[in-house]
């Protein structure tokens, strides 16, 4: 027997000292407690092997049930909480009660007969016996054992089926020591045993908590990465409570920031480190990202919470060098913006190159129109008079696309001539009635060359502003115009705009079949039309517009 019981707790210690060496800071306390509970439980019974009465015995034995009372109940915890079962911490409080009063009832063997009714000992070829009548108590004892036991092998069955995350592996060694411990614990009861067998039990636990422990330290993704942070010698960490006082910090940032090394714990750091300082600062204000230069090297400063299990209290810094990030992003910018320097050249000679072809196009239809010489480009001035007025009090609130916009597409306004006969579009004198008519296609005829031409284009706007422009510069406000008889708003507001310009160049320009009109004379039918040819709204910007009207006249008559 004593041969038994000292090998068992050789064991024991020897498994005990091997779970110190493996212990991890985030093991679960679980552990702890089994392993030092189960230290004192096989103590108890190698110091019972050695006992010679029954004061001794008994003694020793009381320290036997520590096992059966405490190892029992922190391995059901330890088994809810690896299979992610949460349970309040009520039940925790009244399990550790109940095993401590059981354990307390254990305590008063040899005393009152409450967890034995009576007690004897002897000694039988040199091995002590305790000749044990159990009480009440004890069979409450045996009722809470197979209670823990119990909600442990269920809480493994609840993991299998329900929780995906839990190594099946894990599951099974639980339930392997589970088993192992149960079936120790009550085949030396049910049949005449000559030695205990739950400390066998015991360091089998042990044994198979070890490989248990070692894969839950793999599987802890959050810790594994937190060690291979700290081991490779990358990451500096500063932390700070909420006062901004220096708590501590590693080895990589006492590098980085020598002062570090000099800095007593619990500082503060405002004075003494003012760029921490004013980076605590900054995150309160929501930034948490910061750089920070240093011996030709750049250093990323990420400023988050700092947590002490579910509690904020207070800020770390996780420091990285980020030196070739920073000098590849710069590399990057640098070619991205002679890129775009590239791209925006070739972009602008293939935007003048299409807006040059626009112009031909616009200046070959003039050519054909003798009655139009210079008319696209009057036309063209009188559009930007009249915007540049417009611009001045934004109550139409337009964009500076827009306006650009309308500018730009003023000289295709008449490219649908192209499609009239030259018969009626070089006519000398006025149209019949019928050649009015085939005049008048020219706006239709002109939305559809201006979307050839800019079909595919990347500049949607630029294109419906053109056809705009081209198809409805001949509508009246009156709903009287063509080609679709549009009235009011109706009518786009570019076309509206270059309606005013187009007429006001036919009035004062001189043409086949009339002499040009005087200043005073074109603004009376342009004043005249407000509100029934032209928008009654744009009236003002004609008036403002009409003096820089009449000196651009003057001038290119001169």
């Amino acid at each position: 027997m004593i041969i038994y019981y000292s090998i068992i707790l050789g064991l024991t210690l020897l498994l005990t000292f091997i779970y110190v060496f493996m212990w991890h800071k985030h093991s679960s306390i679980h552990f702890t407690l089994i392993y030092i509970f189960i230290a004192i439980s096989n103590l108890g019974f190698f110091l019972f092997s050695l006992s010679t009465t029954l004061e001794e015995a008994v003694l020793a034995y009381k320290f036997t049930y520590i096992g059966g009372c405490y190892v029992t109940l922190f391995m059901m915890f330890l088994i809810l909480y690896l299979c992610h079962v949460k349970f309040n911490s009520w039940i925790i409080l009244l399990s550790i009660a109940l095993s401590t009063f059981m354990f307390t009832s254990a305590l008063t063997i040899g005393y009152v007969p409450f967890f034995y009714n009576s007690v004897g000992f002897e000694l039988v070829d040199g091995n002590p016996t305790l000749i044990k009548d159990y009480g009440i108590m004890h069979t409450l004892f045996y009722v809470m054992v197979v209670v823990y036991i119990l909600v442990g092998l269920g809480a493994i069955a609840y993991g299998f089926s329900k929780k995906k995350e839990i190594s099946r592996k894990i599951l099974v060694l639980l339930a392997t020591i589970e088993i192992v411990v149960a079936l120790s614990f009550f085949l030396s009861r049910l049949f005449s045993i000559s030695v205990e067998l739950l400390p066998l039990g015991f360091v089998i636990f042990e044994f198979i908590g070890l490989i248990i422990l070692n894969r839950i330290n793999l599987y802890d993704v959050t810790d594994c990465g937190i060690d291979t942070i700290e081991k490779t010698k990358e990451t500096g960490f500063i932390s700070f409570d909420k006062k901004y006082h220096y708590l501590g910090s590693n080895d990589v940032a006492k590098e980085i920031f020598p002062i570090l090394s000099e800095l007593t714990i619990d500082k503060p750091i405002e004075n003494i480190m003012p760029n921490a300082y004013s980076w605590l600062m900054h995150y309160l204000d929501g930034h948490n990202n910061f750089y920070y230069s240093e011996n030709g090297k750049i250093y990323l400063i990420k400023v988050n919470d700092l947590y002490i299990g579910r509690f904020r209290s207070g800020y770390q810094f996780m420091i990285t060098d980020d030196t070739k990030n920073q000098k590849y992003i710069e590399l990057l910018d640098k070619y991205n913006t002679e890129l775009k320097d590239e791209v925006d050249l070739k972009t602008k000679h293939i935007i003048e190159m299409h807006d040059r072809l626009v112009m031909s196009m616009a200046q070959m239809v003039e050519s054909r129109d003798n009655s139009t010489g210079g008319h696209i480009r009057r036309t063209s001035e009188g559009v930007r008079f009249l915007i540049e007025e417009i611009k001045k009090d934004n109550y139409l609130n337009l964009s500076d696309e827009f306006c650009k916009n309308i500018i730009k597409a003023a000289p295709m306004h008449d490219l649908g001539k192209i499609a009239v006969d030259d018969a009626i579009l070089r006519k000398p004198g006025k149209f019949t009635p019928e050649e009015f008519e085939i005049m008048k296609t020219h706006a239709s005829e002109g939305q559809k060359i201006v979307h050839q031409i800019l079909e595919g284009t990347d500049d949607k706007y630029f294109q419906q502003i053109a056809e705009n422009v081209a198809h409805y510069h001949h509508e009246r406000i009156d709903g009287s115009g063509y080609p679709n008889k549009l009235k009011g708003e109706e009518i786009p507001l570019e076309a509206r705009i270059m309606a005013i310009a187009d007429v006001y160049d036919a009035l004062v320009s001189k043409r086949v079949y009339k002499e040009k009109m005087s200043f005073e004379e074109a603004n009376k039918i342009i004043m005249d039309g407000m509100g029934t040819q032209f928008d009654k709204n744009l009236e003002k910007y004609y008036v403002n517009a009409r003096p820089k009207l009449e000196k651009y006249y003057s001038e290119i008559d001169n």
